[in-house]
């Protein structure tokens, strides 16, 4: 797959593509990322990319010229038609279905908005998908561009050490959707706190079980949307019921 970063500062992203794990799936071409700046497709002495918006108010809009400069090489660049993602407040929440759609994709073209803002009619006109990472505003889209592409990246094949790391991430559907469990490690006491005395029993059934629970619960107590998810789509068996009216009543 290949994804296409549009951005006035790639440099950002150096230190992101050869760290950390996976920067196998980068180093391998397994995830291929290119990168264009608008402002090498601006006009004038200045490069300018930005200008001040009609009706007045702070800050400076991206042009929409430079842009769609930028996105028409691009495009003749490659085989496909990618889709062009913007980051934004208003688009989408990223989930794990949304990064699950894009790992098995041909990649895309993602937009890395800066200042107040980009002129609307360029995104009318090209963007196809706007994806926000949450309720908050950043100063641009590297960020979420970086980490739309580090969980896009750690489900490729032979990234992670185990492949079955991430089966067991919070809100597979492996996981019915569900947050996963607590984690352990040596020492079996660390500052007095004792690991939980299943985990160290040797009986994986019940250390399944236990598992289980701490998913539930966990869910249940951080993020109930999560639990009322999975009843609605029949992913609770009966026992997980048992289990909250416990934990809840």
């Amino acid at each position: 797959m290949r994804f296409d970063i549009v951005s006035l500062f790639p440099e950002l992203f150096s230190p992101f593509l050869t760290s950390g794990i996976t920067r196998r799936a980068f180093e391998s071409g397994q995830v291929n990322v290119q990168f264009s700046n608008p402002r090498d497709f601006a006009q004038g002495n200045y490069r300018r990319v930005d200008d001040r918006p009609f009706g007045g108010g702070p800050g400076m809009v991206m042009m929409a010229e430079p842009l769609e400069r930028c996105i028409t090489q691009i495009t003749a660049q490659r085989p496909d038609v990618p889709p062009v993602v913007l980051f934004s407040p208003v688009g989408k929440p990223l989930n794990h279905a949304m990064v699950e759609r894009w790992s098995a994709s041909q990649g895309a073209i993602l937009v890395c908005g800066r200042y107040e803002g980009i002129d609307q009619r360029f995104i009318d006109e090209y963007v196809t998908e706007q994806i926000s990472l949450g309720d908050f505003v950043l100063s641009g889209g590297e960020i979420a561009a970086m980490a739309l592409l580090d969980a896009v990246a750690r489900l490729q094949p032979g990234v992670l050490n185990d492949e079955g790391s991430h089966q067991q991430d919070s809100f597979n559907p492996m996981l019915d959707g569900l947050l996963d469990c607590p984690h352990y490690t040596r020492p079996e006491n660390w500052s007095g706190r004792e690991v939980p005395s299943v985990l160290v029993s040797g009986h994986h059934v019940h250390i399944e079980r236990w598992r289980r629970e701490q998913r539930l619960t966990m869910t249940a107590r951080l993020r109930p949307d999560l639990i009322d998810a999975a009843r609605q789509s029949g992913r609770l068996s009966s026992e997980d019921e048992v289990t909250l009216s416990q934990l809840l009543g």
